[in-house]
């Protein structure tokens, strides 16, 4: 026991310092920006749960930085533990504002009072921080507008990866920063992980800026069109209206088509490889087709249109079910989570389409949720080839391709083989949502409801078909919680995180 105890204390130091050196620092610069906002409109109240926010985050940087910064140098394995560790300790962080906001305001609405229960407040930060976009505010308009930004904000960080967007304030701390990137994305715009980092920053501000503008163009007003922007770039779907995109209608003034385009556009970009945005930005439109996540992203968005237009057909006008299955597929697919209809009259099998778009979700080096269509392509591609070497002479050789390159038949089964245990684990997760909310949410709702919801969370979607509320059973949201933090960390985190709790580091 003491032996094991030895062993394991070292990789325990790692996992600790770097947690105490990654998260408190980013709540503390996220309590700046929000102290602004506060001081803007007006809402001093915010000013003592912002700066409570950041007393108890200096609080814990302290506790668990300091007594092991002489600690080891971080390898894979402690990333991985320190990662998966990394979002549950930052959405306990980031609900400390939402329920002392809670408490705070000088009128209370309908759901803000709901934030004082601390189950709500954790469930609305995790379901930011994994930009998710499921909430537990019926009515968003009503909320203080350092809430709403809070919101939106723990939302662009979450897309945007907090491992990413750390890598600017510890790349001279010594650990080696490369294996800390490569925990959250898979690729590199530039040989330089630091200069990467900055690039994709900058990628994002400019589409947040460009997209704002744009919708405030649209006569959206401007800190909704703000707020839908950040969270339309991240593939996160948190809106500042109860009904979500489909509140900006003509009736009110807004012109609703060029709202969705724009809006569809951003999503398209969110789920979309940062290598892609790049090369773009570059004048290369060609990569658009010549990169296989990017063609397949954009082909499965237009098969679930069509499959969702003609399944839509059965209940609605031609132009109604043109517009509204083209939305909330693209919505779907892009894992973003916007909605500008009530899906719960749907038929299953239109919630069934909609669940498997959420399902493979985005390109993978994307801000965006689900398998990734890279998995999903590999596991495509991979049956057809394992029948070709089946039906081929045992001396044939048989290629595995991906857009113009082949692989040798080890690394082919490996791709393969990769591919298939994390979509097995995936639907594993899913089940065990499923069932929990069958036990706990009422028989009101379809099975087509609970999987879309539970499919909606671990994608990082946000879409709901109503069950996702304040008022749903304890075990339903820690349910969700839980889907929603192995889908954002791609389950294999999670998994050495409790192995570690068992067995260590080895």
């Amino acid at each position: 026991m003491r032996a094991s105890l030895s062993g394991r204390l070292p990789n325990l130091r790692i996992v600790l310092r770097d947690l105490g050196r990654l998260v408190p620092t980013l709540v503390i610069a996220m309590v700046l920006a929000s102290s602004v906002v506060a001081l803007a409109f007006g809402e001093l109240f915010a000013l003592l749960p912002l700066g409570v926010t950041a007393g108890v985050s200096l609080a814990v940087a302290a506790l668990l930085y300091l007594p092991f910064r002489r600690a080891g140098e971080a390898k894979l394995k402690h990333v991985l533990v320190t990662g998966a560790a990394s979002w549950v300790l930052i959405s306990f962080l980031g609900a400390i504002p939402l329920l002392l906001l809670a408490h705070a305001a000088p009128n209370v609405s309908e759901s803000l009072a709901g934030f004082r229960d601390p189950t709500n407040a954790f469930f609305e930060s995790v379901s930011g921080f994994t930009a998710t976009g499921l909430t537990m505010a019926p009515h968003p308009e009503d909320l203080p507008r350092v809430f709403q930004w809070w919101r939106s904000f723990i939302e662009w960080i979450g897309g945007l990866g907090i491992v990413v967007l750390m890598l600017t304030f510890i790349a001279s701390t010594g650990t080696k920063v490369s294996t800390l990137y490569f925990a959250e994305r898979e690729e590199k715009v530039h040989p330089s992980v630091f200069s990467t980092s900055r690039t994709i920053i900058g990628i994002f501000i400019l589409y947040t800026v460009g997209g704002t503008i744009a919708l405030w163009a649209m006569r959206m007003d401007f800190w909704d069109a703000l707020n839908h922007t950040m969270t339309a770039i991240s593939t996160a779907g948190f809106s500042t209206r109860a009904e979500s995109v489909g509140y900006y209608t003509a009736a009110r003034g807004y012109l609703p088509t060029g709202i969705q385009v724009v809006l569809g556009i951003l999503m398209l970009a969110g789920a979309t490889n940062f290598t892609v945005h790049w090369e773009l930005l570059r004048g290369r439109w060609r990569i658009l087709w010549e990169d296989v996540q990017t063609r397949w992203l954009l082909l499965l968005v237009v098969v679930w249109i069509i499959s969702l237009f003609v399944e839509n057909l059965l209940l609605l006008p031609a132009r109604s079910a043109a517009s509204l299955s083209s939305f909330q597929a693209i919505s779907a697919m892009t894992t973003t989570g916007f909605q500008t209809a009530d899906v719960r009259p749907w038929s299953e099998t239109a919630k069934l389409i909609l669940s498997l778009s959420m399902f493979v979700g985005a390109a993978s080096g994307s801000t965006g949720g689900g398998i990734k269509v890279l998995r999903a392509v590999i596991l495509v591609r991979g049956v057809g080839w394992r029948l070709r070497r089946a039906f081929s002479p045992p001396s044939a050789v048989v290629p595995f391709r991906l857009g113009r390159k082949a692989f040798s038949e080890q690394e082919a089964e490996k791709r393969i083989e990769a591919a298939a245990l994390l979509t097995f684990l995936w639907a594993a997760f899913i089940g065990l949502g499923v069932v929990v909310l069958l036990h706990t949410v009422s028989s009101d709702f379809t099975l087509g409801d609970m999987i879309l919801e539970v499919t909606s969370a671990q994608g990082g979607v946000g879409m709901t078909s109503g069950i996702t509320g304040p008022s749903m059973n304890t075990w339903a949201k820690l349910v969700l919680c839980l889907n929603m933090w192995v889908g954002r960390i791609e389950i294999i985190p999670v998994l050495m995180l409790v192995r570690s709790l068992f067995r260590g580091l080895r």
